[in-house]
């Protein structure tokens, strides 16, 4: 069947915030209950930074809109202006926790519940850009989609429908030549070199990353592209939680699919949580802590032995990737180019504004209009001012 017109079965599981000795915020089976405890616990915050959230994602949704009619923006800066104005672009130059302190927001609130959920999507903490701040909680919310299959089928998905001939290699140079680029690369057997008029990068620069690109021959030299990328480790690990850590002596009795932690000194990881297979079977029940499941714990650092007894009582197996997985964020980051040479386009600095798999889709697309647009001289077509009223009047 077509991936893409079915949605991945969602295994019911509840979460809860741990803070290195006690849980402090706890879902429950009752919708209502768990209302009136955030009610309780956090007054009006939860309410104002939900609707701050809503107000961002409603705006931020006019891409599709700006998209559909062909519009194109010549950097990440425009796009997010044509979005939500300086307020977009303030958001990426200001601190989350700033940002939320000044909506009204309770510090309580923030280090019990913000603080968590950054750990778990950004491993970093509350200082981290507005904006980031803003996609990661739209992205802690429970109306998300997931591909059946998994989300890699997007990628290979898109590529089957974009009929592309795709050379498996790694480029190792790109170079001018008149008004086209020359790209040498290699395979694991042999080393080519190919002519293009359009070139888009979708590998991060950034010399900390090393994408084994060089850029040649290039007058003036291409800008360094600064940043660096955080370090998250994911260990897969088939076994036995420990749930008496959590203090819960008796598994059976501890209630949690996921647990987030805050951000306490000593803590050695960002979160734990049970795992389902990609392809949900009918009959598929999620496993109880009393016994043997798959959990997948990300941490600042690769879990020694002592911290694998501590969050589990005996395992089969670990399998740990470390990977450079999103930026690092600095409050003040400027946000990368788009353009770096006529015809030669850089797709990841959307990360700078946000990392998330819908954030690159969305910088992909801009390039395809944005080359196709400056291609073929359409330039009333890139970075357009006021286009939700020109779309009206077009319509």
């Amino acid at each position: 069947p077509d991936p893409s017109e079915k949605y991945r079965k969602n295994v019911a599981g509840k979460t809860a915030v741990f803070n290195g000795e006690e849980f402090i915020l706890e879902e429950t089976d009752w919708y209502l209950l768990d209302l009136f405890r955030l009610w309780w616990r956090y007054g009006i915050s939860f309410i104002r930074l939900q609707m701050w959230v809503e107000e961002i994602m409603e705006k931020f949704m006019r891409i599709y809109k700006y998209q559909g009619h062909g519009y194109a923006f010549s950097s990440v800066e425009e796009l997010l202006h044509s979005l939500g104005g300086s307020g977009f672009l303030n958001m990426t130059h200001r601190s989350l926790s700033e940002s939320l302190l000044e909506l009204g927001v309770s510090q309580r609130f923030i280090d019990e519940v913000i603080a968590p959920v950054m750990r778990v999507n950004y491993g970093q903490n509350i200082s981290i850009p507005a904006f980031v701040g803003a996609v990661s909680l739209a992205g802690a919310q429970a109306n998300l989609w997931a591909v059946e299959g998994g989300n890699k089928l997007v990628c290979s998905g898109l590529l089957k429908l974009a009929k592309a001939n795709l050379i498996q290699a790694q480029v190792t140079t790109i170079s001018p030549h008149s008004t086209q680029y020359q790209l040498n690369y290699a395979t694991l057997t042999e080393k080519g070199s190919e002519f293009y008029d359009i070139v888009v990068v979708a590998t991060p620069l950034q010399s900390s990353v090393g994408s084994g690109i060089s850029f040649q021959g290039f007058e003036p030299q291409l800008p360094d592209i600064a940043g660096s990328y955080h370090h998250t480790v994911a260990s897969i690990v088939h076994g036995y939680l420990n749930c008496s850590y959590f203090g819960f002596p008796d598994p059976k009795l501890f209630p949690f699919a996921s647990v987030l932690t805050t951000d306490s000194p000593g803590l050695f990881f960002n979160s734990a949580a049970s795992i389902c297979p990609v392809n949900i079977s009918t009959g598929f029940r999620r496993k109880q802590p009393q016994e043997a499941g798959v959990y997948k714990v990300f941490s600042p650092q690769p879990l020694d032995k002592p911290a694998l007894k501590t969050l589990f009582r005996s395992y089969y197996s670990v399998q740990v990737t470390d990977w450079q997985a999103y930026p690092h964020y600095g409050s003040t980051q400027d946000l990368p180019p788009v353009v770096l040479h006529d015809s030669l386009y850089y797709l990841n600095g959307i990360e700078w504004a946000g990392s998330a798999m819908e954030m690159s889709s969305v910088a992909a697309k801009n390039i395809a209009l944005l080359a196709y647009h400056r291609w073929s001289r359409q330039l009333e077509m890139v970075d357009q001012k006021d286009l939700m009223h020109k779309i009206k009047t077009e319509l």
